[in-house]
This record gives C-alpha cells, structure tokens and sequence, in this order.
C-alpha cells in the first residue's frame, strides 16, 4: 500500500516568519541602543532587507530540517508496523502534515484491529469445525471397527450374526461415504471449482418429485407433505436442476426431521417480482430459539446435540444448501418461533416462459 501525502508548507512559512519579526524587532532595537540618531538614517531599508534574508533562510531551514525529521521517523514507523516497504518511501520527501500521518497510522491500527478480530473468529470457528468432523466421523468409525472387531473375535462363525453385522457395518460405512461427499461438494461450492449446469425446468413439477421422494420418509412421522395452495402456477425457473432439487430435499428431510408425530409441511412458491421467484418450506414442529437461529447454516451445528444424531445426515445439509443458493447468486432466509414451527424461504430467478399447471394436495 502506497500512501501520498498532501505536501504543505504551512509550518515553516509561520515558523520563518515568526523568527524574521523576531529578528528584526530585536536587530532593530539593539541598533537604535547602540548607533546614534544620525546613523540611523537607512533603519528602514536595512530592516526590509534584513527580514528578508531571514526569512527566505529560516524558511528553507526549517523546510528542510523538518522534513529530514519526520522522514526519518516516519521511515522507522512504517518499517515497525510494515505498513509500507522501506523501498517506497527512498528519495521521496515527507512532508509536515502530521494530520495525514495520524490519519492514516489510524486507519491502519483499525484495519489490523480488524484483521486480528476476524482471525480469531476463524480460530475458534476451525477449533469448533475440527471437533465436529472429529465426532461425525468417530461414531460411524467406531461403529464399523466394533462390528469388525467382535466378527473377528468368532462371531463369523454364527451365519445369522455374521449377516446382521455386516449390514450393520455396511450403514456405517455409507454414513461416512455421505458424510465426506457433502465435506467434498462444500468444498468445491465455497472454492468455486463445482460448476453449475443451469437449465431452464419447472419448480413446481420438481417440489411435486421430491414430494414423492421423500413420502416414505414423511409416512413414518404421519407427516402430511402438501402446496400452500391447491391450485399452484407453475414457474419455470433458471438454475441447476440438480442442486435445486438437493436444496429441496435437504430442507423437507430437516422439516420432517424436526416436525411433531402427525404435523404438516407446505411448500409455497410465490411471485416476488417479474424477475424474481420465492420458495419456502415451513413446519409446525418443534421451531428454533432465537439465539440458535445465526448459527443454523453453519457445518455440523445441530440445535439438538444429541436427539438429532439418531435421525442421521451428515449435519452439512443446511450448510449446502446455503452454498447452493449462494452458488446461483441468490438470498436464503429462514424464521422459526420456538415450539410453533419453523419457515425456510429462498429466491430463485425466473427464465423467460411460463406456463399454467394445477396441481391438487398430497
């Protein structure tokens, strides 16, 4: 970062100035002490000539001196703090602005301030992220190892054993394979390497089969899956079908996750404006409290630390889906009353064409 400062001659101006009256006033006075009346007869034009001089010589003194001072000090500020290579500042004059430098010096405190700040949010958030790997992944791991282990150990022997418990295995290995390709698609989303196919498709037809996908799943829980309406436009939208579609199933699969024995989950799709589209998934479960609520989209928080795990997922799904949206450059909202239910919105942008679908409740 290179800093240029506003050149000013102001102190020494005042300053050569105030010596040359003082100068002058003082060699005047002694002369009329010393020298007689009628010696005194060119006073005037010696005195004009005299503050001149002065002037013009503790003008560039001073210009000169102060600027050595305070480069050599500024010099040795800015090699401290690192704010400037010393190369920047070789053969080029600092001048007397102190306000600019303080400026400036303040501004740099504030920036590094900062910087410090945001590095510590980032320690503690890779302390935090590092045990929740550590813990997702220790459960199936040792889950696989103990099956292994006791099929080692002779069980292998009984058929029925040796079957239960490499299906056991077997579920454990395929949480971890879940687990570390939602770490790998985080990855890829957040570096930018995952690209996106956009297509144009229509949102309601894709609700309407992730509704069919996941009715199973909402079955056990007597869960109702349903439009808000029953006559639903259909909206064709642009963006990846794909993870469009993961983003829906992630957030039904929390809402049915999350929801009472016997509850329900709308999906509504409504117009924002010409360009824009709004998708939002609600419950009537059990909600979030209010504080939990920043923290939802990061990657293994769980409100419930403990009731959850038994559901399954990989803990990343709100995180994806954050990615996801952010990915297609939209916005992903989310409201929740604790003990009412909670409601997941994200904006999508529209193609060009539309068409009418009806579509009837689940």
């Amino acid at each position: 970062m290179k800093i240029n400062f506003k050149k000013t001659y102001k102190f020494a101006i005042k300053s050569a100035l105030y010596i040359s009256l003082f100068a002058t006033g003082f060699v005047l006075l002694l002369m009329s002490l010393i020298y007689k009346e009628q010696e005194l007869k060119h006073q005037a034009a010696f005195g004009i000539i005299f503050i001149i001089s002065i002037y013009i010589f503790s003008f560039l003194v001073l210009q000169y001196r102060v600027e050595r001072f305070i480069y050599r000090r500024v010099k040795k500020i800015y090699d401290e703090v690192s704010l400037l290579e010393s190369t920047t500042l070789i053969n080029q004059p600092i001048n007397t602005d102190m306000e600019t430098l303080s400026r400036e010096v303040k501004k740099f405190a504030t920036d590094k301030k900062l910087e410090i700040e945001m590095l510590e949010i980032r320690e503690q958030y890779r302390r935090e992220f590092l045990g929740n790997v550590s813990h997702e992944l220790k459960t199936p791991l040792f889950t696989v190892q103990g099956y292994v282990s006791t099929l080692l150990d002779g069980a292998m022997d009984d058929k029925h054993i040796r079957k239960k418990y490499l299906k056991r295995a077997e579920k454990g290995v395929e949480r971890l394979i879940y687990i570390v390709e939602d770490l790998d698609m985080i990855t890829k989303l957040e570096s930018g390497d995952l690209d996106l196919n956009m297509t144009d498709f229509d949102i309601v037809e894709l609700i309407q089969s992730v509704f069919e996908l996941l009715e199973m799943k909402a079955d056990k829980k007597k869960i109702k899956l349903a439009f808000e309406s029953k006559n639903v436009q259909s909206v064709i939208i642009r963006g990846d079908q794909d993870r469009i579609q993961q983003v829906l199933e992630n957030l039904i699969v929390n809402s049915i996750k999350y929801g009472k024995e016997g509850g329900l989950t709308e999906v509504g799709v409504v117009n924002l404006t010409k360009k824009k589209v709004l998708i939002r998934i609600s419950d009537n479960g059990e909600g979030v409290e209010k504080q939990n609520i920043p923290r939802l989209f990061e990657r293994f928080y769980r409100v419930d630390k403990s009731g959850t795990r038994s559901e399954g997922g990989s803990g990343l799904g709100l995180a994806i889906v954050k990615h996801i949206i952010e990915a297609h450059k939209e916005k992903v909202y989310v409201e929740s009353e604790f003990g009412i239910g909670s409601e997941f919105s994200f904006t999508l942008e529209k193609a060009n064409r539309s068409q009418k679908i009806d579509f009837k409740k689940l």
